[in-house]
């Protein structure tokens, strides 16, 4: 007995483990190949250098394709996360005819495999002879990261209590007032995270944007198409530096909170 509760207080730790070692090996050699003084190809090592982190663009292609992806993705998750903030507090706030079906198809684009969705979304621009570009790939990246936007903040709006805009309200506030000095303020944590979480999406996104680019070129069609010779080790570089940057992020957003947390607890 005493041999089984050994073993189950140690097997999920060493689940957890393994399954972070196993997520974070391809991390780890992007990381140590951005360092590889490679040549055409970037498989086989053959030697280490800082030259690929200085000169990140000697690869014009790579620094293009990277460019691509964040105005693409800053671009779609602006309007995102407008409309889906919009839509967020009329389906939780107001009642109207068909909000029940609305809120029903919001979930459709995350249910539904991108593949269908890109597929779609292509024959749909066909159809309206639309020529493939940039422009396509933020209208489709913008559709389906609405549905992520609208799913987060409709949680932040629904525990927010109407009795603060009440409140601003019976103190003579205007409309647009209580907005932006007391509903935004409270709504900001969740419309951050959607933003969050729709630029990642957006940025990530490869299936919708093949179908949907045309000649352009993203950061991930770049890296599919350069995987078979070997991904250059600028590209390696990028993507390190995209991961660390990640990282530093939600670390500073944690202190932050943290910080923030023990300041109200001795107000309290």
């Amino acid at each position: 007995m005493i041999s089984k509760l050994g073993f189950g207080k140690w097997a999920l730790p060493l689940y957890a483990i393994i399954a972070l070692t196993f997520l974070m090996i391809p991390i780890a050699y992007t990381f140590i190949f951005s360092f590889n003084d490679s040549l055409k190809t970037n498989i086989v090592w053959r030697g280490f250098t800082f030259n690929k982190w200085l000169d990140v663009c000697n690869q014009q292609e790579v620094c293009e394709a990277f460019g691509n992806s964040l105005i693409i993705g800053v671009t779609a998750t602006v309007c995102a996360t407008i409309l889906g903030t919009m839509i967020a507090i009329a389906l939780v706030r107001y009642r109207f005819r068909f909000r029940s079906a609305i809120s029903l198809l919001l979930f459709l684009p995350m249910a539904t495999p991108e593949v269908v969705l890109g597929a779609g979304l292509a024959s749909e621009f066909l159809t309206a002879g639309v020529d493939k570009g940039m422009v396509t790939i933020i209208i489709a990246h913008t559709m389906f990261c609405v549905s992520f936007v609208v799913v987060t903040v409709k949680a932040r709006v629904s525990t927010l209590d109407p009795a603060l805009e009440e409140a601003g309200r019976d103190l003579y506030g205007s409309p647009n007032q209580v907005f932006w000095r007391i509903t935004f303020p409270l709504l900001l944590p969740g419309i951050i995270a959607a933003a969050l979480l729709s630029f990642a999406l957006s940025f990530d996104d490869f299936i919708i944007t093949y179908f949907n680019s045309g000649t352009t070129n993203t950061f991930p069609k770049y890296v599919y198409v350069s995987a078979a010779r070997g991904i250059p080790a600028e590209a390696n570089v990028i993507a390190s530096a995209v991961f660390f940057l990640a990282i530093i992020l939600v670390l500073i957003s944690q202190v932050s909170s943290a910080i923030r947390r023990k300041r109200l607890e001795k107000v309290s």
